[in-house]
């Protein structure tokens, strides 16, 4: 069954368009005396989450035994009950007085006990979803929840994503729900692909997977994927995950990928406060790579960001940041590691070579942060200290191939004349 829903490249929906397209939703969705899982994006995805909550939940609350609400944390640190509160633009008070049955919950990806194996996919199977990149098992591992609840809703934005092409849909179940295996390995395959050849793709190798693995969830799925832009809401489509995706998606290439008809040899990419730590704010480089020159310079501005990551932080600064090829010209010695941290690695870093023992990044990357310029030199991104930095004077350069970008991160930035390995139309 095709999506329904609506969006339009040059305006927003009005609020009457919002509450028909989701009542027209939760009326196709069987949820009469059933328990209703919810998946929800973090505080690092933009979109009108309040809003939307408070046309749901009054259709909901008086169907349901249950409407409960996870966030797809991904392996993203937990939110505090005030963060919760802060990402459905609620008070404690409006909680626990109008929206009392809603029930917010973290995943734990890492938590063996909050999962719960759906099945293999086989390296046969897998060969032939990746187009023969890998041909091995992989173990399907998602929050056990999935098997508490009678029907799930995946709510949540779609944007162009570096490791599956287009965020959103299936993606807030894995990595949203998943446990490590399958999460570790898809960042890799996207990593192993690149992220210009993947990003703003919607037939990728990343997402095929995803959906495979997503059609092993024992209860039945069903999506509002917005698409954010114009001022507020530019699109919204429900149905089957892949059906509301894949309308979403369209969208989100008509509004979020800006063309350039030059690649820029400097690119200052201001992070928006949403990104507290590389680990989220490496999406400044993700989105830009493509419109950088060979041998330019990407500088992610972001005082405001003081640490690598909260929760790989360690393992990032033993491995320290890296092209593809440095890891997989001694995959003997890096195999082992974590394959999705090798994947946040790689991109950050970005495209580049390793010959003869030298690794030769196509563009050098450079942190304006509050990270220390010791640890920048221990993870080998550079380091520029961001008081001698003011934006505006990379403002209005792009003549001289300067490129500022303000909220950097979710908007993707192409140069029309790319060649293949950088997203071109080749690809």
């Amino acid at each position: 069954m095709a999506a329904s829903g609506t969006g339009y490249a040059d305006r927003a929906l009005s609020h009457r368009e919002i509450q028909d397209i989701c009542e027209e939703a939760l009326a196709r969705i069987p949820a009469d005396g059933k328990r209703l899982l919810i998946l929800v994006p973090d505080l690092t995805r933009s979109c009108p989450l309040d809003l939307i909550f408070r046309i749901l939940y009054p259709c909901l609350a008086p169907r349901v035994t249950h409407v409960d609400f996870m966030i797809a944390l991904g392996t993203h640190p937990p939110l505090s009950r005030a963060q919760i509160h802060q990402r459905f633009g609620l008070s404690a008070e409006e909680h626990a007085q109008d929206f009392p049955q809603a029930r917010f919950f973290n995943h734990a990806w890492d938590d063996p006990d909050q999962l719960t194996s759906l099945g293999t996919i086989q390296p046969a199977e897998l060969s032939r979803l990746t187009d023969g990149l890998f041909e091995q098992a992989i173990d399907v591992q998602a929050n056990r929840a999935v098997r508490d609840y009678d029907h799930l809703l995946i709510l949540g934005p779609v944007f162009p994503h570096e490791v599956v092409g287009f965020s959103g849909g299936n993606k807030y179940i894995f990595p949203g729900i998943s446990g490590p295996e399958i999460l570790n390995f898809f960042h890799w395959l996207g990593a192993v692909i690149t992220n210009p050849r993947i990003i703003g793709v919607k037939d990728t190798a990343v997402r095929r997977v995803l959906d495979r693995a997503a059609s092993m969830v024992p209860i039945p799925r069903h999506a509002l994927c917005m698409v954010v832009g114009n001022g507020g809401l530019a699109g919204l489509y429900s149905g089957a995950p892949e059906d509301a995706w894949s309308a979403a998606a369209d969208l989100s290439d008509q509004i979020h990928v800006v063309y350039k008809d030059r690649p820029f040899q400097t690119v200052l990419s201001c992070a928006p406060p949403m990104y507290d730590e590389l680990w989220v704010g490496g999406k400044c480089m993700y989105k830009l790579e493509p419109v950088i020159a060979d041998g330019g310079t990407l500088i992610i501005y972001a005082p405001h960001i003081r640490q690598v990551s909260t929760t790989h932080g360690h393992a990032i600064r033993r491995i320290g940041y890296h092209t593809r090829d440095y890891f997989l010209q001694q995959w003997d010695q890096f195999q082992h590691e974590s394959w999705g941290i090798l994947a946040h690695s790689t991109h950050v870093k970005g495209i580049g070579k390793y010959e003869n023992g030298i690794e030769k990044p196509r563009i050098e990357v450079i942190l304006a942060t509050g990270i220390s310029e010791e640890t920048c030199r221990e993870i080998n991104l550079g380091f520029l200290d961001p008081d001698d930095l003011d934006p505006a004077d990379y403002q209005a350069r792009e003549d001289e191939g300067v490129l500022m970008v303000p909220n950097a991160g979710e908007i993707l930035y192409r140069w029309s004349g790319a060649p293949p390995e950088l997203g071109g139309q080749n690809n």
